[in-house]
C-alpha cells in the first residue's frame, strides 16, 4: 500500500496537511511538517504543536492526509485511523528518526496513523495533456518570481 516510491516522495516532500474534524463537527485542517512513510501499512508524524489535531484524534481517530508536491502538483492523499505513542521502542526509533533528520523541535508524542486506504491526486492539467514538465516549470518561475 504505502510503497518505497511513496516513502521517498514523503521524505522529500516537506509539508503535508492533515485533516481531522471538530466536535462540533467542522473539519480542522493542519500543515505538517513531519510525516513518513514508517511501514507499509502506517504513516507516522510528530506531534510538535497540535492541540488541536491531537484532542480531535482523541474523540475521532479518523483522518485523511494530503501531501502534494508543489511544482509537480501531483500528490497522494491518504486515509486511516489514528493513535498515539508517547514511549516504547518503536516511539524512540521514530523520535531518532525525526532527530537524525535535524528536527529540534520538542516532540509530545508520535501519531500513527494505519492507512487504510492510499489515492493519487495529480492536477487537472495533466488531464490536459500538459506534461509534468512544463507544470514543473511553469511554478518553479512562479515561485521564483515570489
Amino acid at each position: 500500500m504505502i510503497t518505497e516510491e511513496i516513502k521517498d516522495f514523503l521524505d522529500l516532500q516537506k509539508l503535508g496537511y492533515v485533516a481531522t474534524v471538530n466536535p462540533d463537527g467542522s473539519p480542522n485542517l493542519s500543515p505538517k511538517g513531519t510525516i513518513i512513510g514508517w511501514t507499509d501499512k502506517m504513516l507516522a508524524f510528530a506531534d510538535i504543536r497540535s492541540p488541536d489535531t491531537i484532542n480531535n484524534l482523541k474523540t475521532n481517530p479518523h483522518v485523511e492526509i494530503n501531501v502534494i508536491d508543489p511544482l509537480l502538483r501531483k500528490g497522494y492523499l491518504f486515509r486511516g485511523e489514528a493513535r498515539f505513542i508517547h514511549k516504547g521502542v518503536m516511539f524512540e526509533e521514530i523520535l531518532n528518526h525525526y532527530r537524525a533528520k535535524g528536527v529540534k523541535s520538542p516532540i509530545n508524542s508520535i501519531i500513527l496513523v494505519d492507512v487504510s486506504d492510499v489515492s493519487t491526486v495529480t492536477s487537472p492539467l495533466y488531464d490536459m495533456g500538459i506534461t509534468e514538465e512544463e507544470i514543473k516549470s511553469k511554478w518553479k518561475k512562479y515561485f521564483q518570481n515570489l
